[in-house]
């Protein structure tokens, strides 16, 4: 199969919960997949008897966010140290030294932004002789409706450069869903990354374990960055990320032990509260809308006119009065919000509930902020005569389009 950017497959991925690192691996170990003897730490008093617990040599000593580019993160204390989220120690002494200097730290990487993320989890884990380096993954690929592995000899770097810059270092391999992964699989893959011999055949058996481990758990991703031939020629999962599928969530009941709360958005987790669909962005205009397509058309006509999102927020088809006034109080609460954009195309959802809402939570929380109200659909009349009625500043648009304009104008004024 062509090679193709692993973002492409991922560009319409389901809402999805993050794991740890270490999570990861003792989930992936439960299914055979090689990986290397670690320890998790969760205060400094507990570093130094964690680390004798592992072979003695080389340790490394892992920070654990829900965030990547660890390895090339910077502390902002400086009695952290200079070093990243990821060093290097030759005994369990050096390795507990450098677990309590970044123990409770803020790390700072690509994908944390400069707020970063308090280190509050370490994992500690026996060191290993590396050869080569792979990168590979699994994912839903939205283009096939299949689950994907992408692989590519350029391991430990960021795989969107590769993609860009040496596409044809990347296999991209669907697999059917009826037949499962089948022996050719394994053969495509190990001709992609140039393994031969006993190597090749325990890359062929990792593969089988990820996928059924991937399809299994319900899993949305599962990257392996870098996965590693050691010196000896054994395959190694070095590094590990997981994000389960949200819409699973109704059979997973474990998954509440691997949810770490500290790592997700304040925001977000209080949307969870209420069913809300809600993804924090870093945009001017907070938009409440009903219907993921309409929500997302909104903040894509909102940048047209020159502005930005400050969230994704679908009440959906259904909502209640209540529901509706949580998702307007979690929008008002961001204090990056300059104005706000409520969108209704009434369905299932009644313009009259969305008003009542809205009037409910301003009457609650206040309304500092300009608000444009687009209501069309079932009930509209009703809708607007309750905005009308009510003494806010509301300012009434006729489409979406209208909409846009107006909040963008309100904002930038």
């Amino acid at each position: 199969m062509a090679p193709r950017s692993p973002g492409a497959a991922q560009s319409e991925s389901a809402p999805s919960m993050n794991i740890h690192e270490y999570q990861a691996k003792q989930l992936l170990k439960k299914y055979g997949a090689p990986v290397a003897k670690g320890a998790v730490v969760m205060k400094p008093e507990e570093a130094l008897e964690a680390a004798r617990t592992l072979p003695e040599g080389v340790l490394v000593v892992k920070a654990q966010i829900h965030a990547g580019g660890r390895g090339k993160g910077k502390f902002k204390e400086p009695e952290a140290g200079e070093a990243g989220g990821v060093r290097i120690a030759k005994s369990a002494e050096e390795a507990a030294s450098e677990a309590t200097k970044m123990l409770g730290a803020t790390l700072v990487t690509k994908q944390t932004g400069p707020a970063g993320k308090q280190v509050n989890r370490l994992y500690i884990e026996a060191g290993a002789a590396i050869d080569r380096e792979f990168y590979l993954s699994l994912l839903v690929d939205r283009a096939t409706s299949r689950i994907a592995f992408i692989a590519s000899t350029e391991g430990g770097m960021d795989i969107e450069e590769v993609a860009e810059k040496t596409p044809e270092k990347i296999l991209t391999m669907a697999v059917d869903p009826a037949t499962g992964l089948m022996p050719f699989h394994g053969r495509q893959l190990v001709k992609a990354l140039g393994l031969t011999g006993q190597t090749a055949k325990q890359m062929v058996r990792l593969a089988h374990q990820l996928y059924q481990a991937f399809s299994e758990t319900d899993m949305s991703m599962l990257e392996i960055n870098p996965l590693i031939i050691t010196k000896s020629g054994d395959v190694q999962v070095l590094d590990a990320k997981v994000a389960f599928d949200d819409n699973a969530a109704f059979r997973h009941s474990e998954w509440s032990e691997l949810r770490d709360i500290s790592e997700e958005d304040p925001f977000e987790l209080e949307a969870s509260k209420y069913d809300l669909s809600y993804i924090k962005l870093d945009g001017t205009i907070g938009c409440m809308v009903n219907g993921a397509g309409l929500a997302m058309a909104t903040m894509d006509i909102i940048k047209h006119y020159g502005a930005e999102p400050a969230n994704f927020l679908d009440v959906g088809g259904s909502a209640t009065t209540e529901k509706v006034t949580e998702a307007f109080k979690i929008i008002t609460s961001d204090p990056g919000v300059k104005g706000i954009l409520v969108n209704i195309f009434g369905g299932i959802m009644r313009c009259d509930v969305i008003a009542q809402g809205v009037i409910a939570a301003v009457k609650e929380v206040g309304l500092k902020v300009p608000l444009v109200v687009r209501l069309e659909g079932t009930n509209v009349d009703k809708g607007k005569q309750i905005i009308n009625d009510s003494d806010l500043d509301v300012i009434a648009a006729d489409d979406l389009d209208d909409a846009a304009r107006k909040i963008v104008k309100a904002v930038q004024g």
